[in-house]
């Protein structure tokens, strides 16, 4: 089988890259190792920046977030017991991000990408990028107990962290790495979100929390946790009344509660890996970097290195043009930094830390103070929270 780009997995960055370029004519082939009731059950990002939704336009698939989306024109912080908006659609000259979560925008691209017939090929086994170093790669890979070899002439290592991409090029990159001394417990639940609007960060003596959302009917909490807490150790009843302690006692009023239908403990840490591209071999999404939640850029920044690859490959097909292919990996990294330094920011500002005792606590406390009272710290962080420009030249 030949086509002329092989693209390894099949989540969102994957399908998406796999929609722009059929978009513009370019043939693909998508290889996933797990099955597609795997790939659409996973829970995870839900906030869109303006980058991605156009992006999802572009690719013919925005109709989904149109309809089921909902615009965020605020974010709320919460410290020493009071609530404090900052208004991202009015420092931002009208930006806004939207709700929509990662199971729904991952349907969509599946069902565009199977209307419109293209090759995904799930439960791929073994899958092995091949002689991207010269001009005729190649991927291997097993279905069905034989060996397939899929000749292109350019690999999409969309397969995250721990996929086959980045391990083919491990001894051609550098590393940097910072794991956090805590994790998120994460809680979804079929109830109103407490603030339908807008996201909620909240920093108290007892940790972080998060107020989010996936729909007008489904919400997504987190409170910070110890890395060797147990889920099982956390039952709805603890979830939700350690929740209403870290919160403004108003907000605490209103969250409607209800039975979680998905609990789990993440780990937080920032990831990079450079460069992203190796000869004909590209990286993106969670492949190349890792952010920690808390600023919403996961999803956003693999759209980005989408955004990038997409319009890179377009030109070489079109114009017969390397040049955008060769910038690649400087553009992504760019943007990539930028967004693990608003990350980082946030995680500090936001999170109690071991050492975070007394002066810690009223550090943390006086810097919020000053990004809420002050209109250019308060505009440096909602231009940061939807999303930088891109920088396609």
């Amino acid at each position: 089988m030949r086509t002329q780009v092989a693209i390894i997995g099949a989540g969102p960055s994957g399908l998406l890259l796999g929609q722009l370029l059929h978009k513009a004519g370019i043939d693909n082939v998508i290889l996933e190792r797990q099955t597609g009731d795997y790939v659409l059950g996973r829970i995870r990002a839900g906030i869109l920046e303006q980058i991605t939704v156009d992006l999802l336009h572009e690719a013919g698939v925005g109709a989904g977030v149109d309809a089921g989306g909902t615009v965020h024109h605020s974010i709320e912080l919460v410290f020493a017991g009071t609530r404090h908006p900052i208004d991202v659609h009015g420092l931002t000259g009208g930006k806004v991000v939207t709700a929509y979560g990662q199971t729904e925008l991952t349907r969509d691209l599946m069902q565009a990408r199977a209307a419109a017939g293209l090759t995904t090929v799930y439960e791929a086994a073994n899958v092995t990028p091949l002689d991207f170093d010269g001009h005729q790669p190649r991927v291997t890979y097993e279905k069905d107990g034989q060996t397939h070899t899929l000749d292109c002439d350019f690999i999409a290592g969309c397969d995250g962290y721990h996929g086959v991409s980045r391990a083919s090029v491990k001894d051609s990159i550098t590393e940097y790495e910072r794991h956090y001394p805590f994790g998120w417990l994460g809680v979804l639940a079929d109830v109103p979100p407490v603030s339908p609007h807008a996201i909620v960060y909240g920093n108290s003596e007892r940790g972080f929390s998060l107020c989010s959302m996936r729909s007008l009917t489904r919400s997504r909490y987190y409170v910070q946790c110890p890395l060797d807490d147990k889920v099982e150790d956390w039952s709805d009843q603890r979830f939700w009344d350690e929740l209403r302690r870290r919160l403004d006692p108003a907000l605490a009023e209103a969250i409607v509660t209800g039975p979680t239908i998905e609990k789990s403990i993440a780990p937080l840490r920032s990831f990079v890996a450079e460069p992203m591209r190796f000869g004909r071999l590209f990286l993106a999404g969670d492949a190349a970097h890792i952010v920690p939640p808390t600023g919403a850029k996961g999803l956003n920044l693999a759209s980005s290195d989408v955004k990038y690859l997409s319009s890179a490959l377009i030109e070489y097909f079109r114009d017969k043009s390397p040049a955008a292919i060769d910038t690649y990996s400087e553009r992504c990294l760019r943007r990539v930094w930028k967004a693990e330094r608003f990350s980082w920011w946030l995680t500090s500002l936001l999170h109690r830390f071991p050492d975070t005792q007394g002066f810690g606590q009223k550090i943390q406390e006086a810097e919020l103070d000053y990004l809420v009272s002050s209109v250019a710290a308060s505009t440096t962080l909602a231009e940061n929270y939807v999303g930088l420009p891109l920088e396609l030249r």
